[in-house]
């Protein structure tokens, strides 16, 4: 059988939960793209070269790897893919980072397939989203400064540790957490 050419853009997904592909692949499907799923960045790096992908939905953390490594890697080989960065552990240093690498947009999860078609064809910035009325509390500021030390040490648990004057046992814990709600 012989892949036969479609007017579905290419639109690849990157997140090493293999139960939350299989969810996402036939929901974006059946949103007119031809899906193509790696769970892993060696993958989706081959993929990504054999298929040409107009668009991609990368998760923050793809096993032990970096999702923002893949958006600069996908940006590298073609600087026109639309790209959404996913995540569960959001945080403002690690979503500027995803926008200034060339990432469109940066959902948190749970997102589902509606969200990110939205995100996908989003291209201009909302002037008009609500500026909140209170501060960071204070366990979110400490997460969110942690999440910026570690993007200082371009990922480097333990050269951040250092800079935080922390064990880095304390900081893997720390970073192992959810960040808090807002």
């Amino acid at each position: 059988m012989t892949n036969l050419p479609t007017d579905k853009p290419n639109l690849l997904l990157v997140d090493d939960d293999v139960t939350y592909c299989s969810v996402l692949k036939p929901a974006l499907e059946k949103r007119n793209f031809q899906v193509t799923v790696a769970n892993d960045v060696a993958t989706a790096m081959k993929l990504a070269e054999q298929t040409e992908p107009e668009y991609a939905v990368i998760d923050l953390r793809i096993g032990f790897d970096s999702g923002l490594e893949m958006v600069k890697k996908l940006i590298s080989l073609d600087d026109n893919t639309q790209i959404v960065m996913l995540t569960g552990f959001a945080s403002i240093a690690t979503a500027v980072e995803a926008i200034k690498l060339g990432a469109i947009h940066y959902l948190t999860k749970p997102a589902n397939a509606d969200e990110i078609v939205s995100a996908l064809y989003k291209n201009e910035g909302d002037a008009s989203v609500a500026i909140s009325d209170s501060p960071l509390s204070i366990k979110r500021l400490e997460w969110e400064h942690l999440q910026k030390v570690l993007m200082q040490h371009d990922g480097n648990i333990s050269a951040a540790a250092r800079a935080l004057n922390m064990h880095r046992r304390t900081l893997q814990r720390k970073l192992e957490k959810k960040p808090v709600k807002e």
